[in-house]
């Protein structure tokens, strides 16, 4: 008995021990089946993160991981000598952030950016800053590794703080239409550690261009701002250039004179594959002019050497000074594969006279495009009618298919012509006389539809006795010639119009102010537009981006934007900005000029340049190089000192 009781504490302490465990088996289990569960969902998570050398917005890289050079430049270019142009007007400041002074040419050239764009790929990047980036299947978020051997210009290493810290700093100091599109799309960047930096896009947003965008950003050194936070600052302008990570530093300048930029001998990212025949030159010196015809007489004199001419008169007209006959300057006339700039003279919309597209129609009619070119452009050029002119992007004949679908869309909101007619293009007017009488004519009878009637001294006014006026200002001696007769057709159909051509300095103020009639201004496009589009059309932005001198924005506008920058396929993304396009046409808030279509460029015989330039990009300042045999013969022959 004493062992049958003895034992049966013994068996109830064994009970007791067993129904204690239960619990604790079940929670173990139960551990180990979630850390499973979260094993499992990590694992599925790292199989759906992409981590890739670069990132293209649609479709596949050109380039493999590990690619050597982009296949347009030269990797046995020389390095070395000086590339010497010329820049217009005045400078006060080597802070391009600012909408305060003017900044110094190149200024923004010495800031590094992540990601570096290929020159023959329309929206596609490779590592520069970083040597990879990783981002989920939802692009909910990016993580770039930053190379350890990046360095600043003063030998600071470049690090995932001075990254967020650049992101930061531009919404919280940059150019305000820029900080409101990024504020809300970026709501955060974090430094993971050293070398890795992660950038969290807002939940509600398309995903397009997000990644290209804080891939783009330029990055600063957080130290050197720290250093002196109240002198320091991006929104205002200041002569410290800055330290930053790129191939050139400031060597020195001349307040409006001129600016010297050297090769940093210490430059971290000569090997790198999206560097390698580029950089080549170990100076850059930038002359100031006060216009383009000071620039030209300097150029002729070799006070600098290599001339990008924009000017037809000067094309076809200036190239016959003794070295273009001697053969120590060539011409060359230079593939430009890129979408032209959407340029014409701009009509700021703020203007209550601008308000009636009948006038906006009318003063497009007053330009004569054909006449222009032919007698004062030498025949060179073509006449722009598209915002994406000569691409597959441009709209054509009437809507149809997607597109018509899109347009549909926007319902009340379009003009309904928009739908039935052909996109609006630039009219056609006759060559042999500066003003065009049929034009003309139709023009006097919209303004007068839009009660604007012609008083006894020839000047139109509404029913409340207020003149109908233009005041045209510009900054360019140049384009006188070109606008002045323009000036005179307004004047023909009833409109007070002045051009008033004022200095570099008081045309900047007023063109960031938007504080005049009419300019002659651009809107720069893409092949692959996205989010960029919301700083030159987007109503948010519209009262104060410097991207839209017109403050065109509408709700036939908004919800396209919205479309292309959601784009997921290429077709969706086409038939939407057709639909811009096509719209952007009908608002007429520009009259559409001219474009080139191709690079005028003349040189003092030392330059040379890869034969198979990139479509996208002239490349003088990365891609080009000095033949230091061709130099020093220019030099032994008194042709340059």
């Amino acid at each position: 008995m004493t062992p049958h009781r003895a034992r049966l504490p013994h068996r109830s302490r064994v009970v007791a021990r067993t129904e204690d465990l239960r619990p604790r088996i079940a929670a173990v289990l139960s551990g180990t089946v979630v850390a499973l569960l979260i094993l499992a969902t990590q694992v599925l998570a790292e199989e759906n993160v992409t981590k890739s050398h670069g990132f293209s917005e649609f479709g596949e890289l050109k380039y493999p991981e590990g690619f050597a050079h982009f296949e347009y430049v030269n990797p046995q270019a020389s390095r070395g000598g000086e590339l010497s142009y010329a820049a217009q007007g005045t400078f006060d400041s080597f802070n391009p952030f600012t909408r305060q002074g003017r900044a110094g040419a190149r200024s923004a050239d010495q800031y590094e950016t992540l990601l570096f764009p290929s020159y023959d790929e329309p929206a596609a990047y490779y590592g520069l800053l970083a040597e990879s980036l990783e981002y989920p299947e939802s692009q909910d978020w990016v993580i770039f590794n930053l190379r350890p051997e990046a360095r600043f210009s003063d030998g600071s290493p470049v690090t995932a703080e001075d990254v967020v810290f650049s992101h930061e700093i531009l919404l919280d100091q940059g150019l305000q239409s820029y900080a409101e599109a990024v504020r809300k799309r970026i709501p955060k960047a974090e430094a993971l550690d050293t070398h890795r930096v992660k950038f969290y896009f807002a939940p509600d947003i398309p995903r397009r261009a997000l990644i290209t965008q804080v891939g783009g950003t330029p990055v600063f050194s957080k130290a050197w701002f720290d250093a002196d936070p109240e002198n320091r600052r991006i929104d205002k302008p200041r002569l410290e250039p800055g330290i930053g990570s790129g191939p050139y530093v400031l060597d020195s300048y001349d307040i409006n004179r001129r600016v010297v930029y050297k090769r940093n001998p210490d430059y971290w990212g000569d090997n790198v594959n999206v560097n390698v025949g580029r950089n080549n030159f170990e100076t850059i010196r930038i002359e100031y002019f006060s216009d383009s015809i000071a620039a030209m007489e300097g150029f002729k004199a070799g006070e600098f050497t290599l001339r990008q001419e924009n000017n037809s008169k000067s094309w076809a007209t200036a190239y016959d000074f003794p070295a273009i006959s001697s053969g120590h300057v060539v011409r060359e006339e230079l593939r430009d594969g890129d979408v032209p700039n959407a340029s014409g003279f701009v009509m700021n919309m703020d203007r209550p006279q601008f308000a009636d597209p009948r006038v906006r129609e009318a003063v497009q009619l007053a330009y004569n495009f054909e006449w222009t070119n032919e007698s004062l452009q030498y025949g060179l050029f073509q006449q722009r009618h598209s915002f994406w002119q000569g691409t597959h992007l441009e709209a054509k004949g009437v809507p149809e298919g997607r597109e018509k679908v899109v347009l549909e869309s926007l319902g009340d909101a379009l003009d309904p012509a928009v739908l039935t007619d052909e996109p609006v293009s630039a009219h056609s007017s006759k060559p042999d006389r500066q003003n065009d009488r049929r034009n003309l004519r139709k023009a006097s009878k919209l303004l007068e539809e839009a009660g604007w009637a012609v008083g006894s001294d020839g000047v139109r006014r509404n029913d409340k006795g207020e003149t109908l006026k233009v005041e045209f200002i510009s900054d360019q001696p140049t384009l006188d010639r070109l606008i002045q007769p323009f000036i005179d057709n307004l004047g023909v159909i009833g409109i007070d119009a002045t051009y008033n051509r004022i200095d570099n300095a008081q045309f900047t103020l007023r063109r960031r102010e938007r504080d005049f009639d009419m300019i002659v201004g651009a809107y720069r496009k893409s092949l692959q537009p996205s989010t960029g589009l919301y700083q030159q059309y987007g109503s948010e932005a519209a009262a104060f981006s410097v991207f839209n001198p017109s403050g065109i924005h509408g709700p036939d506008i908004e919800p396209l934007i919205d479309n292309i920058v959601a784009a997921t396929e290429q077709e969706e993304l086409f038939a939407n900005v057709r639909a811009l396009d096509r719209v952007l046409r009908a608002k007429r808030f520009m009259v559409p000029t001219w474009y080139l279509g191709k690079f005028w460029v003349a040189y003092w015989d030392m330059y040379e340049h890869p034969d198979n330039l990139p479509p996208y990009a002239l490349g003088v300042e990365d891609l080009w190089w000095i033949n230091a045999d061709k130099s020093a013969a220019l030099k032994a022959s008194g042709a340059l000192r």
